[in-house]
């Protein structure tokens, strides 16, 4: 059984979709001033549909697995399904909500998300 600190450990050990997107139609950067991460996600739109989408990121390990798991689950959706993504959808993939303290660090990666879709 997976529990929320394996999960957390093995996307940020060995993130998926990390490293920048070249033909990006779609980029938002974020911060967490509180613990000094910060993050770009970059997303490709074909038509309405997420083509293709990566991040790259300077922060903690729930903050680097929590946009692994997202940027998975982006692609192939469309950007109205990608746009309903909340804290409760992280908190599910996760398998578990993390501390009080360390849910915006969880949320930061669907926040700028949100924002690159947005623009």
């Amino acid at each position: 059984m997976t529990t929320y600190r394996t999960i957390v450990l093995e996307h940020f050990k060995h993130p998926r979709n990390r490293g920048p997107l070249d033909d990006a139609s779609h980029s938002a950067d974020g911060a967490n001033p509180l613990c000094g991460d910060r993050i770009r996600i970059q997303l490709r739109i074909d038509g309405d549909v997420v083509a293709d989408a990566r991040f790259v990121a300077d922060a903690c390990a729930l903050c680097i697995a929590s946009a692994s798991l997202l940027t998975d689950r982006l692609r192939g959706l469309s950007v109205p399904d990608a746009m309903k993504m909340d804290a409760a959808w992280i908190f599910v993939a996760l398998e578990g909500e993390p501390p009080a303290g360390r849910r915006k660090c969880a949320i930061l990666p669907i926040d700028t998300m949100q924002r690159a879709l947005s623009s």
